[in-house]
């Protein structure tokens, strides 16, 4: 059963909204961010979980936008996806970031669920329901070798056993959904109610960065999942899909929210509070050139990375569109550019804060180093040593990218 210790959702009163656009969630995704972003340095100081947050996020309709039109939701185009996780992460990037396997799950049943499981979660989705990630384990050799497993049991059910972490968004989830060796080895999803017996969720996550994620630790024991709330998920990598890129892009817009927000704080230091260099013989900082010159560099970076990522999503969506080994690499390149660029952008500019504001700014009513914290622990998802290997070696040498949920 689900810890006692962890707080209770909210009781839906009301369906979620309905997105019926771009500009549409676009507008939504700009209320939510001016909605959470006030609070966003306490939460993190104090480490108080977004409770009510995403609650206030998924009911804003967000949550379902890539849920296809003939079931019901806009099917947005994955430009948006990227763009509206942008602007929520620049709010509160761990709040940005929680939604994330959300997308996927959604993605991951557009792909591989039969069309009596397409009808029952969309509808779930759409109602505002809300799914969360238990992926990742401790203690295997590789980060896709899975202990957790999925066992058939003679009535047709199955019987889930395994130990997750990293289970972001748990905390806040109404379903589960716990990757686990299938028959014959398989990556199989088995969605799981929260409040389940068996199932037990412990809020032991404690990075030093996106502190309020919920991305803890997660116990199946001996649970009976009936067939219809299990979805082979290799079968979206046995074929070229945009099952990858879809993930990744979502990823790679949250390291943009954070570049975006420590540039704006840059900015606004500068211009507000900074004391201009002795040398420099301005009376503000802001005049200062040297100030002025790498305030400007970083603004093309964070531009740059603002095109890399709309490419990406305008590339996902071909891919999305006519699905063929050429779309997918293609649509895997961009977003591994993108996310390349925006991990060292965030990283570059939420350091560069402290540099161009100067020491007053390291004092914690500021809070800004939660965005360099942020931004070195969410980018180590994935090493993009590798994203440079892979993009090298598909256009150098013609060479497609792996398929699977981090390529």
């Amino acid at each position: 059963m689900t810890n006692p210790a962890l707080p209770e959702l909210p009781v839906r009163r009301h369906p979620a909204r309905r997105i019926g656009s771009d500009a549409e969630a676009l507008a939504a995704a700009r209320e939510v961010a001016a909605r959470i972003a006030e609070g966003s340095a306490r939460r993190d100081r104090e480490r108080i979980l977004p409770v009510a947050e995403i609650e206030a996020y998924s009911q804003s309709g967000l949550w379902g936008i890539l849920v296809p039109r003939p079931f019901g939701g806009p099917g947005l185009s994955a430009v948006t996806l990227a763009e509206v996780t942008a602007i929520v992460s620049a709010a509160d990037a761990s709040i940005g970031q929680i939604p994330q396997n959300h997308h996927y799950m959604v993605e991951a049943i557009v792909q591989s669920g039969t069309p009596a499981q397409q009808r029952f979660f969309f509808g779930r989705v759409l109602e505002g329901d809300r799914f969360g990630n238990a992926f990742a384990e401790i203690g295997t050799k590789r980060a896709n070798d899975y202990l957790t497993r999925l066992t058939p049991q003679p009535d047709g059910s199955f019987r889930l056993d395994g130990r997750k972490f990293y289970a972001t968004g748990t905390l806040f989830a109404h379903w589960i959904v716990a990757v686990a060796k299938g028959h014959e080895g398989r990556t199989t999803l088995a969605f799981v109610p929260r409040g389940t017996p068996g199932l037990t969720l412990i809020d032991d996550w404690s990075g030093f960065g996106q502190r309020t994620t919920g991305s803890g630790t997660v116990l199946f024991e001996a649970i009976s999942v009936p067939p219809e709330l299990v979805i082979d998920h290799q079968d979206a990598f046995d074929r070229p899909s945009p099952m990858g890129p879809v993930a990744q892009i979502i990823h790679a817009a949250v390291d943009q929210g954070i570049a975006r927000a420590a540039l704006a704080d840059t900015i606004a230091f500068v211009q507000e509070q900074a004391r201009p260099w002795m040398d420099s013989g301005q009376e503000h900082a802001h005049e200062d050139v040297y100030t002025i010159h790498q305030v400007g560099e970083l603004k093309l970076k964070v531009d740059a990375g603002d095109a890399l990522l709309e490419r990406a999503g305008e590339l996902i969506d071909r891919a999305r569109a006519e699905p063929d080994e050429g779309s997918v690499a293609r649509a895997s390149m961009a977003v591994a550019e993108a996310k390349v660029w925006t991990t060292e952008t965030s990283l570059l500019v939420s350091s560069k804060l402290f540099e161009l504001a100067g020491s007053r700014a390291t004092t914690d009513r500021f809070a800004f180093d939660r965005h360099w914290r942020n931004a070195r622990t969410h980018t180590l998802h994935d090493p993009v040593r590798w994203k440079y290997h892979h993009i090298g070696n598909f256009h150098l040498n013609g060479v497609l990218p792996p398929r699977h949920g981090a390529s």
